[in-house]
């Protein structure tokens, strides 16, 4: 048996814009290669850089910290509900919502279930930013209902974004301390079962989004 690691996170850059309104991270130098000469025998140099970003940057994850004061916050959420976990891919390529229909059959309890809409492909553009697929409210009560591990999607946000809107998926999901992981890539290159996800971040007190590695491995 031969294992194949996917990579399912976008790559954070100098100014990469991930939803509208937030601030793109800053990469900077905290110590160049040329000041360490300085510090260290001759011969030896090292680069210390440094980041300044929002947490809710590239792929990231949402602990229910992120909407409840009294939830588990990163450094919380243990690491068995973030890592090395049986993941479900559900299809909804092409859809503008996912809906209960798509579960149909599905045992989603103590899964990854990853909703692969095909809207990564947008990502980097202002395509991105305009009528995302999202979970639909009906969809996140169930999976609520349910249990599975962690949810993840491919677009915007997990939830439809009008102003001032609602937010049901992250509501419903986050208050049955079901971790979610938004922006995510490459899920089209998953089989719909038999791989493990791996989306664990930093152990961050008092934060409750972050971005995160994310990536499966895969058995052939």
């Amino acid at each position: 048996m031969t294992r194949q690691l996917v990579e399912l996170s976008h790559r954070i850059t100098e100014g990469m814009i991930t939803y509208p309104g937030v601030p793109g991270p800053r990469l900077g130098v905290h110590l160049s290669r040329e000041a360490s000469r300085e510090v260290y025998a001759p011969g030896t140099e090292f680069h210390i850089g440094s980041v300044e970003l929002v947490a809710n940057t590239g792929t990231y994850l949402d602990t229910p910290y992120h909407r409840y004061p009294e939830g588990p916050d990163l450094s919380e959420v243990p690491l068995q509900a973030l890592a090395d976990l049986p993941g479900l891919v559900v299809r909804a390529e092409g859809a503008p919502s996912v809906g209960l229909d798509r579960f149909a059959g599905l045992d989603v309890r103590g899964r990854a279930v990853l909703l692969h809409t095909g809207w990564d492909r947008h990502f980097g553009t202002e395509a991105y930013f305009r009528g995302h697929p999202y979970l639909e409210p009906e969809a996140a009560r169930m999976l609520a209902e349910r249990g599975p591990a962690l949810v993840g999607i491919d677009s915007l946000n997990i939830d439809d974004t009008p102003p001032r809107g609602e937010r049901p998926a992250h509501t419903l999901l986050l208050a049955a301390g079901i971790p979610i992981v938004e922006h995510m890539t490459g899920l089209a290159a998953l089989p719909d079962s038999g791989f493990r996800l791996h989306a664990a971040p930093p152990m961050l007190a008092g934060l409750g989004t972050f971005p995160v590695r994310a990536y499966a491995v895969v058995d052939d």
